[in-house]
């Protein structure tokens, strides 16, 4: 189950990396390694693959690892993906381009401080990059 969570997540990346008419999708097969982030934990059998352009130049100017405590980045993260999921079911309100499959974020599984931090600071670039709202970054400012 948990390898199904980073194979979806990793689909609607990749895919999410392709919604802008000009790109061709073959393109990111061949891009520079550090728009690239792995997050890997074999003993848990889990593995997070971050491939959007931009996200590493993003990231570091993001609040540093050890900013947010790993409660806070799991309460968001699951808020994030229950209302990542919702749009997903909902293609005629939502760009069916942008919020593809189904992320399955196990809330009572432990993924560590690292996936949570890079997860919820994805949600951001999300947010930002594709100019959407998530109900949990209303008070947020950019």
């Amino acid at each position: 189950m948990k390898k199904v969570f980073y194979i979806v997540t990793f689909g609607v990346l990749l895919y999410s990396c392709a919604t802008t008419k000009d790109r061709n999708i073959a393109q990111y097969f061949n891009h520079d390694k550090n728009d690239t982030i792995r997050i890997a934990n074999d003993s848990l059998e889990y593995e997070i693959l971050i491939i959007e352009p931009g996200f590493n130049a993003w990231l570091v100017t993001q609040r540093p690892r050890g900013y947010y405590s790993e409660t806070f980045l799991e309460i968001r993260n699951r808020q994030y993906v229950v209302e990542y999921n919702q749009r997903v079911s909902q293609p005629i309100r939502f760009d069916p381009n942008l919020y593809i499959q189904y992320i399955n974020y196990e809330p009572h599984i432990h993924y560590g401080y690292e996936v949570n931090y890079l997860l919820y600071n994805y949600f951001l670039f999300f947010e930002q990059r594709y100019r959407q709202r998530f109900l949990v970054s209303r008070g947020r400012r950019f």
